[in-house]
């Protein structure tokens, strides 16, 4: 039987790895915006700190998303040449520049002044570009069929 769909290369036991492990990365940007938000509205100190330990396992946890994103992408020629491959791997580089420079701007000039003004911005800017990473990775899946079993 021949591959029809363009196939998951870093995968374990068939199950392509990269969807596997995206929800954390995911869920640590988005929880850092929100502990942000409750931050400016006057919550302690403690709010800022987790926002800046939030980001960086989210930057963490992203790096090893991407390397099994990475291993899919250049080991499969069929997934390059979806234009929704080069967005969703594009918004998601980008989403992760400005994650890490949102967590070192923190770590260097103090997590509580960081936060007001630039801090939550670059956390806003990062949870909409994972929106749209979202919906181009959902468009791989079920238009591209991209790490779908052919049956």
């Amino acid at each position: 039987m021949t591959d029809l769909n363009p196939r998951s290369t870093a995968s374990l036991a068939g199950h392509p790895l990269h969807p596997m492990i995206i929800p954390f990365p995911i869920a640590f940007l988005v929880s850092a915006f929100v502990t942000d938000l409750v931050f400016l509205n006057g919550a302690g100190d403690g709010w800022a700190t987790a926002s800046m330990n939030l980001l960086g396992a989210g930057v963490a946890t992203a790096l090893l998303a991407a390397v099994f994103g990475f291993t899919d992408f250049f080991g499969e020629r069929k997934i390059r040449a979806l234009r929704t491959a080069w967005w969703h791997m594009g918004g998601n580089l980008l989403a992760v520049v400005i994650a890490a420079l949102n967590w070192w701007l923190r770590s260097s000039g103090g997590a509580q002044e960081s936060v007001a003004g630039t801090g939550v911005a670059l956390s806003g800017v990062v949870v909409l570009l994972l929106l749209f990473n979202g919906w181009m990775g959902w468009e791989l899946v079920y238009r591209g069929h991209v790490g779908v079993a052919n049956r």
